[in-house]
């Protein structure tokens, strides 16, 4: 992007993330043409892993010269691991229960740790262009994470970013309040295009869904006491337990209004339509590579 959020330095080294968090501002680019498109909510028993191949496609026909993208879209019921998480003893055992439960269950392509979905959590993509593969990826998070907070503004300005220790899928640029997180951020990389992707928890028990996750480590690792995140209780949260926010509706709503003002020339009314064959076709090559 053209003009990234300077506001959140890297954490230096040796330094605890919580002290060294910083509030969140961005300066906004007016320059960026950008399709925003919102999926409906999936059907209960639809594959996660389709979600992610649409935005595989979506993300080639941008280094194709497609129109940058921005993806919004729920899933009532599923489970994201990530790479290092499927490497878990047992993982596949651990997956396998879920999927019993009746819970979709996907290992997707982007970085990051394990993710529980449902409709109050919104997950959110840009998908960009990097034809000279000169990106500043931590531009680029920085830039998706004050997006994140500038959306939660008619409810709270209280959003900070920064490592929140214990929480699920940890990284830098978890973005929290009062400590607790609510949002993550990963990113993916084609040839020509790249993804940064997030997931909001709007509505629900932050506890709950670290409660699932935990469980998930605790059978996959097979006993391990290395390769996964530590997850504690008291360390996630809903947008609704920290700052009202009445629903997902609403908080997708401000993101949309978020990003059309920070991208002036940004597009809601056309249809971005992707075949159903090329994307079922990605689906199960992402599962013979990733699963």
């Amino acid at each position: 992007m053209s003009t990234p959020s300077q506001s959140n330095p890297l954490p230096e080294p040796g330094k605890s993330n919580l002290t060294e968090k910083k509030r969140i501002s961005a300066d906004k680019d007016s320059s960026l043409r950008l399709q925003i498109w919102e999926t409906p909510l999936m059907r209960h028993g639809s594959r996660v892993l389709d979600a992610f191949a649409w935005e595989e496609v979506m993300c080639r026909r941008v280094g194709a010269g497609h129109l940058p993208v921005a993806h919004i879209w729920r899933h009532p019921d599923a489970f994201v691991a990530g790479l290092r998480d499927r490497r878990l003893p047992l993982a596949v055992e651990a997956m396998e229960r879920i999927r019993g439960e009746g819970t979709a269950v996907c290992v997707r392509p982007s970085g990051g740790a394990a993710v529980p979905l449902n409709p109050g959590v919104v997950n959110v993509s840009l998908i960009l262009p990097n034809p000279g593969h000169a990106i500043n990826i931590h531009d680029d998070f920085r830039e998706m994470a004050s997006i994140i907070a500038e959306s939660l503004i008619p409810w709270s300005t209280l959003a900070e970013t920064g490592e929140v220790q214990g929480a699920f899928c940890p990284g830098d640029y978890d973005v929290s309040v009062g400590g607790l997180k609510f949002c993550g951020i990963a990113q993916r990389r084609q040839a020509k295009a790249y993804i940064i992707t997030a997931f909001i928890i709007v509505e629900g028990q932050g506890d709950r869904l670290a409660a699932d996750v935990r469980r998930f480590y605790e059978e996959a690792s097979g006993g391990a006491a290395e390769g996964y995140p530590e997850v504690k209780p008291g360390t996630m949260a809903s947008l609704q337990e920290l700052a009202g926010v009445p629903s997902a509706a609403a908080y997708t709503a401000s993101l949309v209004r978020t990003l059309r003002r920070r991208y002036p020339h940004s597009q809601t009314e056309r249809v971005l339509s992707v075949g159903m064959d090329e994307v079922l076709l990605t689906a199960e090559q992402m599962k013979l590579r990733y699963d």
